[in-house]
């Protein structure tokens, strides 16, 4: 199936990003731990469809970033725009309506879930079948991937809470809600406490979200 990427993420800079995981392991390694899945998650979009079919919606500027390098190296030939809106919500809706026009449905994903894989990102766009939307449930309530036929389709997000433990139920209503015929795919962990990473990292285990982790873990006086 031919499908578009769209992550929505921050530019991991300590103190900006993980900051309930920082809470426990200090905002620098937690920064860290931010790139490595930002770095995952970015080969994971371009190698499912292609560097031509992936836009980032990004907060912040990735020179300023923790591995500010090698992110901007995984990003070229990406349509990379700033975030807009005064919510998390405004800023989903704005970023789906920055994707550009082509063929496919838009996968959109964020930088909390460095276990995601081509294959699930293609998994979800495949569920879409007949129907408008696709959503992807996470542990934690909320959802780790939506996939929309049309991303206009993302003005119903406006209204709903985000980072709640009802966003899933609250989204997929939203979306029903619109007339839209809503599909659900793999559910998957969100990383925001350490046993959420020692888990991702589990299931993960030659990702550099692990390779992160294992090495914060084994850090003489980490706090954790």
């Amino acid at each position: 199936m031919s499908a578009r990427m769209l992550v929505v993420a921050k530019a991991p800079v300590p103190g900006r990003v993980k900051t309930r995981l920082g809470a426990d392991i200090g905002m620098d390694e937690a920064a860290g731990i931010a790139a490595a899945a930002l770095v995952d998650t970015l080969a994971a979009c371009r190698d499912a469809v292609g560097a031509e079919q992936c836009t980032l919606s990004l907060d912040g500027d990735l020179a300023d970033a923790v591995r500010g390098d090698e992110l901007l190296d995984l990003v070229e030939g990406w349509a990379v725009h700033p975030q807009v809106g005064d919510d998390f919500a405004a800023r989903l809706v704005h970023a789906h309506a920055g994707v550009a026009d082509g063929p496919g449905p838009v996968v959109q994903v964020g930088m909390d879930t460095p276990q995601v894989t081509p294959g699930l990102l293609l998994d979800a766009a495949g569920a879409l079948g007949d129907g408008d939307a696709v959503l992807g449930p996470a542990d934690d309530g909320g959802w780790w991937v939506l996939v929309l036929r049309d991303p206009a389709a993302a003005a119903a997000l406006a209204d709903v809470p985000m980072s709640t433990p009802t966003t899933y139920d609250d989204t997929r209503r939203a979306l029903e809600d619109r007339g839209l015929t809503v599909s659900t795919t793999a559910t998957l962990r969100d990383v925001d406490t350490v046993p959420d990473a020692d888990l991702v990292a589990e299931v993960a285990p030659g990702s550099h979200f692990a390779r992160a982790w294992s090495a914060c873990r084994s850090t003489p006086g980490a706090r954790r």
